[in-house]
């Protein structure tokens, strides 16, 4: 190809997570013979205290940040996830290519691999997503949804950390009764396998973060989506369930990467080498969906396409904020015409009430109409 050796700069947050979803995209770009230099860059998200979250959602500033740095020509492309990024951007830029999308399933990790359904009464699950939280609330009323915030790991050692404190201390206290009975002839049994050290040393590094954590809350369960949790490489450590997609609907977006330039020549290559067509056209319908019905990270919306021969399946619930009222619709829309499917789609969901719950949440946020 005629770009053969060209150079490129692209604009990445600097968490674990979006350092590796980066490779994803460098490695890509290197196959077809780019020089890559990623330029990490500290966004008003990563210093935004947990409190902030919504208000951060809404104005998009996990994504501004890196973005004005290619309108001011610093860098030649940001790298964004998909699901965080606003649905208007400044004319300048372009979402040069999308590739192909990861899992779009968000997961319930417990410390026992449960799903949501043998949870005890009331049990509490971590999760900062309002769409999560509303749909949690649907499924199971009872549950108790309290806010997790941090990268993918550090959630993980939230979960983890009362479990393991605990099992660490009966496991210490147990040594100390073996100790205690050595060389006298009683029925004390060691109830363990392993000692204290060895069980130690078989803890994974994760694990032993977990145990010097302070405990704030003591989460039963959280959510996570299954394409973060796999691109940081924890999947593995970590027992799992998939949550019905039929019940959660996913973020729009969710699992999908873009990589935002100025429309020039650089943007058309990037183009021919990153964008996955299917992935375009799926994350374009959710998102065109989205925009229409103006729900920003405001109101728990859940959108989910996929193309299925020669229409685009589409799935959407919006959901009031504590999850007790809710619209859903499913609709095929032809792959030709699925920009003017979606916005078909939109208007029908807002005339069957989803316009009056995102006036509700927007008011409950205190977030005036746009």
């Amino acid at each position: 190809m005629s770009n053969r050796g060209k150079e490129v700069t692209l604009a990445t947050r600097g968490s674990d997570l979006a350092i590796r979803q980066s490779g994803e995209v460098t490695a890509a770009l290197e196959d077809r013979r780019f020089s890559v230099e990623l330029v990490e860059v500290e966004t008003t998200g990563d210093q935004l205290d947990d409190a902030l979250i919504t208000e951060l959602g809404k104005t998009g500033a996990f994504v501004r940040d890196l973005d004005r740095k290619v309108l001011d020509e610093e860098v030649d492309g940001a790298i964004h996830s998909m699901k965080d990024m606003p649905t208007e951007h400044p004319s300048e830029l372009i979402v040069a290519g999308v590739p192909e999308r990861a899992s779009a399933n968000d997961v319930l990790i417990t410390p026992d691999g449960k799903p949501i359904d043998a949870l005890r009464e009331g049990a509490v699950v971590g999760t900062s997503s309002l769409r999560r939280k509303a749909q949690l609330l649907n499924h199971r009323p009872d549950l108790t949804v309290e806010p997790l915030r941090g990268n993918v790991d550090t959630r993980i050692e939230k979960l983890l950390a009362p479990v393991l404190q605990v099992e660490h201390e009966e496991r210490t206290e147990e040594e100390k009764e073996r100790k205690a009975h050595t060389g006298k002839k009683d029925s004390y049994e060691f109830p363990y396998d392993k000692r204290v050290e060895e069980w130690f040393d078989d803890l994974t590094e994760i694990q032993r973060r977990a145990l010097e954590r302070e405990i704030e809350t003591e989460y039963d369960a959280i959510v996570l989506a299954e394409a973060g949790l796999q691109r940081s490489g924890l999947a593995h450590h970590v027992e799992y369930d998939r949550l019905p997609q039929s019940q959660f609907v996913p973020a729009p977006g969710q699992g999908a990467l873009a990589v935002t330039t100025l429309d020039n020549e650089l943007s058309r290559d990037i183009n021919t080498v990153l964008d996955h067509p299917r992935t375009r056209v799926e994350t374009t319908v959710e998102r065109t969906i989205l925009r229409e019905l103006n729900g920003g990270c405001i109101a728990p919306i859940g959108v989910h396409a996929i193309i299925q021969g020669e229409n685009v399946h589409v799935d959407v619930q919006v959901f009031s904020q504590d999850g007790s009222e809710h619209v859903s619709l499913k609709r095929d829309i032809p792959i030709q015409t699925h920009v003017t499917g979606a916005k078909k789609v939109a208007s029908e969901l807002a005339d069957r009430g989803a316009r009056d719950l995102i006036a509700a949440a927007r008011k409950e946020m205190g977030v005036d109409e746009e």
